[in-house]
């Protein structure tokens, strides 16, 4: 996406670089990035360092981690710069800025690191951030309310949530955040955008958003609050049943399955799966959420972790609550369909279960894997790439609805919802 000249002429004139800032040994899954937790890179140094350029002993100690030996990588020219920039930097700005401890010093290294590898959704968390990441993860955290990943090397709303600061100030999926409280994103990496949207619950920061159709830069402040996510809401309209999944949290698994008894008590004939503006979150949910509505053994997904791995399969387990004809269901998606959302979406409308509509979807198909460290640091790395029953990467400009009904910025936030309509109009052709 392009900048106007009105909308350049709005761009923040100051840019700012942050100082970084952080990890129990435990793994887990997660199927999206959510909201305001991504932070840096990890590298594990097994070895703790002085105030002088470590022995030959030392070094052999830093690859004991990684499996790697000494003589195969040179660390001879990041050690002398390590004393070079000791013994003679100076801070241009004239600063009283405190010296970098040797801590801040690895996490500058390890930050630069995974930067190398090219990839938003790989980062490293110091403690403070991985308390903050559990707090997300969870359900409950202060924030303002948004899901957020990288849509063309911009950072994009993937979604808010509903009821939340940034959903009441208007902020609505797919807009792009040029700047927060006046410091460009474009200076900044994931993880830093998202510590500058954090804040105290009751303070303000103002969004500087680019928004397709819009000719100019819309500032929207929005005041922080604790953030409670919702799992699941249910409606019923005629003879049609409605269940919207919010996100795939622990709780997921639990709520939908009491939603589709109350589906099942309601006599509605039809049902509506709304996962539009849900970014995702742990992969065993969507994994058992969707053998809710498919015999046992049938292919959910495939995981690629590369070339020399074979890919891994996933199957429904056989927890199959409802068995729907051709017809009777919908599942709408949109652009803030995200992740485990699009793992769904895709099996069900492969099967033929569910007929998808609405836009297409995000597009964020890869695994990351939390490893929670001694240190109380912790990683978040992708490890694999997800594929659909058919063999597509949902990466690859995600999912294509069936029936294709956009629903624009001001049908929104007028409350207008063309295709919950469109949905209820296909079934009302089925009688």
């Amino acid at each position: 996406m392009e900048y106007t000249e009105k909308q350049l002429a709005k761009l923040p004139a100051r840019k700012q670089r942050l100082k970084l800032g952080t990890t129990k040994k435990k793994t887990f899954l997660l199927g999206s990035t959510l909201v305001l937790v991504l932070a840096t890179a990890a590298f594990v140094f097994g070895m703790r360092l002085g105030d002088h350029m470590p022995t030959e002993t030392n070094l052999g100690a830093l690859f004991v981690v990684s499996g790697q030996q000494p003589d195969t990588v040179d660390l001879n020219e990041f050690w002398q710069i390590w004393e070079l920039l000791e013994e003679r930097f100076v801070a241009a700005t004239g600063s009283d800025k405190e010296a970098l401890t040797n801590q801040e010093k690895i996490y500058a290294a390890t930050q630069g690191l995974v930067d190398g590898y090219g990839d938003p959704y790989t980062v490293f968390l110091k403690p403070e951030e991985t308390t903050s990441f559990e707090e997300e993860i969870s359900g409950n955290f202060g924030g303002v309310g948004i899901e957020v990943g990288v849509r063309n090397k911009q950072l994009t709303v993937i979604a808010p949530l509903p009821s939340t600061p940034a959903d009441r100030a208007g902020i609505i999926s797919g807009d792009v955040i040029v700047s927060v409280d006046d410091i460009l994103a474009d200076d900044l990496r994931l993880d830093e955008v998202v510590k500058l949207i954090r804040g105290e619950v009751g303070t303000e920061v103002k969004l500087t958003i680019l928004r397709e159709g819009e000719y100019e830069l819309l500032e929207i402040p929005v005041t922080r609050g604790v953030i409670s996510i919702p799992t699941v809401e249910t409606e019923k309209r005629g003879n049609v049943f409605i269940i919207r999944l919010f996100v795939f949290n622990a709780l997921a698994e639990e709520k939908m399955q009491l939603a589709l008894k109350e589906y099942r008590r309601s006599g509605a004939d039809y049902l509506i799966l709304d996962v539009r503006g849900n970014p995702g979150g742990f992969l065993q949910q969507a994994i058992s959420i969707t053998g809710y509505f498919l015999p046992p053994g049938k292919v959910v997904m495939l995981e690629d972790r590369g070339d020399s791995a074979a890919k891994r399969i996933y199957r429904s387990r056989g927890n199959t609550l409802l068995n729907l004809p051709p017809g009777k269901m919908v599942v709408l998606i949109d652009g803030g369909s995200a992740s485990a959302s699009e793992i769904l979406a895709g099996s069900l409308s492969h099967y033929g279960v569910a007929t998808l509509i609405g836009s297409n979807t995000f597009g964020k198909g890869s695994v990351q894997e939390v490893v929670n460290l001694d240190s109380g640091s912790s990683l978040k790395v992708t490890i694999a790439r997800w594929h659909t029953p058919s063999g597509q990467s949902i990466s690859d400009g995600g999912l294509v609805p069936d029936i294709e009904v956009e629903r624009t910025a001001k049908q929104i936030i007028a409350d207008e919802d063309p295709q919950l309509e469109a949905a209820l109009e296909f079934f009302a052709e089925q009688t």
